[in-house]
């Protein structure tokens, strides 16, 4: 009867505060930054109060980001396994787009040039920072994030209906909340959600020291070993155990509670399984007027074009602006290897991504060995970087003489380059091994692009023949079928690939905005309460 009575005697969600290491125009690294963005700004747009919390790394100026320094100043506790210690934090303030801004200032994340990794300029300040490598303090860097958080809330005297934890960076923060005295007690009606973007193997930042977790985190040691995943203290399991969890589409949660693929995560989805916790899956959303080429100048794009209403004049002139400038290597701090010709007639299949086994590059790489023997007159340019293999095999297809002017690959980032990529390319391929939700593939839908895809967790959203192109097994030989597939259709049937480009942009429309998609997280968040109620009751 009473958590009867608790259910009816609860409120509604009000207040959100979002932790999270990336937000879009301040630092990002990947699809959380997009996630973080554009779901709290769909909630600030509804009418709820959002503050998003994140680090101050020293890549980012907020002066020049009209941020303004708040109070308080205070010492967090950050104790070492056989040393007591604080560090001192501040925190920076703006209101972009009815969103609270949160930026919390420490040595540990100003001394730090990038999000997640060091950089080259890092490397050459100290050589055991390799380029590449993750921070080798980054489990003291989420700890401290999250305690600020805390913090701040307790020094304020203000709390927020629900935490919304983004990926394992913040997900100790629900038993923190729940298990340390003090936290404990201020944040009895507070409650929690977890979100996974990755569940990968090296996307957990669990630690093997126990003692040093411990520690750190103020946890006792029976949380601490009740959360151990594969001999290493693991965030989702510890978080999972006091908040509901989410990942970002219903066939990635699927994978990683029903099927072999959860291998790949170390078996986190079957651990939290066996301990009766259920992973939600909502898949991501995206705001395509951001990425609408109708807008141009927001993209950087050199014309406008429409791929819902058939108009792709200007994704022409896209595509001869792209080669003119890979043609004079206006392409900034980007390599290039290789080279495309002005084909207009023929098609151009494109790649946006991190050089990695996860998203398939290594399979891409021997199926266009096949592919661009075959076919003399497809044309390819793939961006990106990462793993220095993939990248090498790639630089050398592209240096191949039997290729020439008909392969591109750039290694770097740039998001007008990725920009124009998407806007004028026919194809875009997603060969991953595993992927969560995927937005590229929005993306390139948006700008007239057809995603050709491997059917992994949020990929299954391109339906083959609908809008876009897919296929099953994770080798070179399907998804040289399913390219062959797509540039037969090109040829054959360009009515229907028109037809094609209609559906993925009203597809988006009307099932994944972000103001459709922000209701399944309301739901959550309410969930969230209810479980919060149960516990205390």
């Amino acid at each position: 009867m009473k958590a009867l009575q608790s259910f009816k005697d609860l409120k509604d969600v009000e207040s959100i505060w979002m932790l999270t290491r990336e937000y879009r125009g301040i630092a990002g690294a990947g699809g959380v930054k997009d996630v973080s963005r554009d779901l709290a700004e769909s909630l600030a747009r509804a009418g709820y109060e959002v503050s998003v919390i994140m680090p101050r790394y020293g890549f980012v100026k907020p002066e020049e980001l009209s941020f303004k320094t708040i109070g308080p100043q205070f010492d967090v506790n950050a104790n070492y396994a056989h040393k007591e210690r604080r560090e001192r934090v501040g925190f920076w303030h703006q209101k972009l787009k009815g969103v609270d801004i949160i930026l919390v200032e420490a040595s540990r994340f100003s001394e730090k040039l990038g999000v997640y990794a060091y950089t080259g300029e890092e490397e050459i300040l100290d050589p055991s920072h390799k380029k590449g490598d993750g921070h080798f303090d980054y489990f003291a860097m989420n700890i401290l994030l999250q305690k600020a958080a805390l913090d701040y809330a307790i020094f304020t005297g203000t709390r927020p209906d629900v935490f919304h934890c983004q990926d394992g960076h913040t997900s100790v923060l629900p038993a923190m909340m729940r298990e340390v005295e003090g936290f404990r007690h201020y944040f009895k009606s507070s409650s929690a959600l977890l979100t996974i973007h990755n569940a990968g193997l090296g996307y957990h930042q669990d630690v093997a020291d126990l003692l040093f977790a411990m520690t750190i985190t103020g946890l006792p040691q029976r949380i601490i070993y009740s959360a151990v995943l594969n001999g290493s203290f693991n965030p989702f399991l510890a978080g999972a155990a006091y908040a509901p969890i989410n990942t970002v589409s219903e066939n990635y949660a699927r994978e990683l509670q029903e099927t072999e693929l959860d291998a790949l995560t170390g078996w986190l989805g079957h651990a939290l399984k066996d301990r009766g916790i259920f992973i939600e899956g909502i898949t991501n959303g995206i705001n395509p007027d951001v990425f609408s080429p109708s807008h141009p100048e927001i993209l950087g794009l050199p014309a406008a074009f429409d791929p819902a209403r058939g108009d792709l004049a200007g994704k022409a002139i896209c595509r001869k602006e792209l080669v003119i400038r890979l043609m004079f290597a206006e392409i900034g701090e980007t390599k290039m290897y290789g080279s495309i010709d002005y084909s207009p007639s023929q098609p151009l299949v494109t790649v946006v991504s991190r050089f990695s086994e996860q998203k398939g590059l290594d399979i891409l790489g021997q199926a266009l060995e096949v592919l661009m023997a075959e076919d003399k007159k497809i044309q390819v340019v793939i961006f990106g970087n990462g793993n220095r293999d993939i990248e090498n095999h790639l630089i050398s297809l592209a240096e191949h003489l039997a290729y020439e002017e008909r392969l591109a690959v750039l290694i770097g980032y740039d998001s007008e380059l990725a920009n124009l990529i998407y806007a004028a390319g026919d194809f875009f391929v997603i060969p991953s091994r595993y992927e969560p939700c995927g937005l590229t593939d929005f993306m390139a839908q948006l700008m007239g692009n057809l995603p050709i895809v491997r059917t992994t967790g949020g990929l299954v959203k391109v339906r083959d023949g609908f809008n876009g192109f897919s296929y099953k097994d994770h080798t070179p030989d399907a998804l040289i079928q399913s390219m062959n597939r797509a540039l037969k259709t090109y040829r054959n049937s360009p009515d229907t690939i028109k037809e094609m480009q209609v559906n993925a942009v009203q597809n988006i429309y009307e099932n994944y905005t972000w103001d459709k998609v922000r209701e399944k997280y309301i739901r959550l968040y309410q969930k969230a309460m209810e479980l919060m109620a149960l516990h205390k009751s």
